[in-house]
């Protein structure tokens, strides 16, 4: 059979799975709430926010700045809101003034972390690397990583989109196991689409997360790919949301600006 054939009955076939897979994959919905809320301006938000996003049918996740985390997991008790920590450094401890070590998250109680965001890759000279050392370090502390990746409108235009996107996944993954890979979170976020307010249309987004599905399949097989959850962020609103989460690759969204409104429910509860 011509390579070209192959791959393409290859890529069905992983098609074909995900899409059987994709009931089976929970709604995973984050806010990034960056550098913004004080703990008590966090206290009050999440207080606003308990009664907007109660859904069973999505894992519900307020990625909060540092300082936040003890009074928003304080404020968020015994509701369905998990709690994930923004970043974190790869090693366990030691001097490295004004880092966040692993075993700090652990010890409070957070669920999940960030990880190589753009803005922590263009503001704070993380890399491709850097991303791979953090990955291995939340799996070792039982954390699960948000692996942020996505193109520059440069990139896009240059028509250089996937192959960039593919180099993201294959480093972040390096000495990932698939047992591992398959309870990971990817986020796409297109870096032109991030507090912009443009949003990439439903068509690209479902491309590349199809994309990044069909690298995952190939680093490790169909049925990692089929379990792993694949966010969408950049720019989304309650009005993109539906028509986002309902194709076959996009499990859930990373939420920036708009986590930190009221509106946030109504993404959360973009299937009501």
């Amino acid at each position: 059979m011509h390579e070209a054939t192959e791959q393409f009955v290859r890529y069905k076939l992983i098609k074909k799975k995900c899409e059987e897979q994709k009931m089976a994959r929970k709604k995973i919905i984050a806010g990034n709430w960056k550098m913004n809320m004080t703990p008590s301006q966090a206290v009050e938000l999440v207080n606003t926010l308990k009664p907007l996003v109660v859904n069973d049918e999505v894992d519900v996740v307020f990625c909060v700045p540092a300082i936040d985390l003890v009074p928003v997991m304080e404020a968020a008790k015994g509701t369905n809101i998990q709690v994930g920590a923004e970043n974190m450094y790869f090693e366990d401890k030691g001097a490295y003034t004004g880092e966040i070590a692993p075993a700090m998250l652990t010890d409070i109680g957070v669920k999940y972390v960030i990880i190589g965001h753009s803005e922590r890759r263009e503001y704070f000279a993380e890399t491709d690397e850097t991303v791979n050392k953090k990955v291995l370090k939340a799996f070792e502390y039982g954390l699960t990583p948000i692996i942020c990746c996505g193109e520059t409108l440069t990139q896009r235009e240059q028509g250089i989109t996937l192959d960039w996107i593919r180099q993201q996944i294959k480093i972040a993954f390096q000495n990932v196991t698939a047992e591992q890979a398959a309870s990971a979170v990817i986020a796409y976020e297109p870096i032109w689409a991030i507090g912009t307010g443009k949003v990439a249309t439903t068509e690209q987004a479902q491309e590349v997360c199809g994309a990044i599905r069909a690298c995952i399949a190939e680093v490790y097989d169909e049925a990692t790919a089929a379990a792993i959850r694949i966010q969408y962020g950049g720019s989304v609103s309650a009005a993109s949301a539906p028509e986002l989460f309902a194709q076959p690759d996009i499990d859930g969204g990373l939420v920036g600006g708009a986590s930190l409104k009221p509106d946030f429910g109504k993404i959360v509860n973009y299937n009501k």
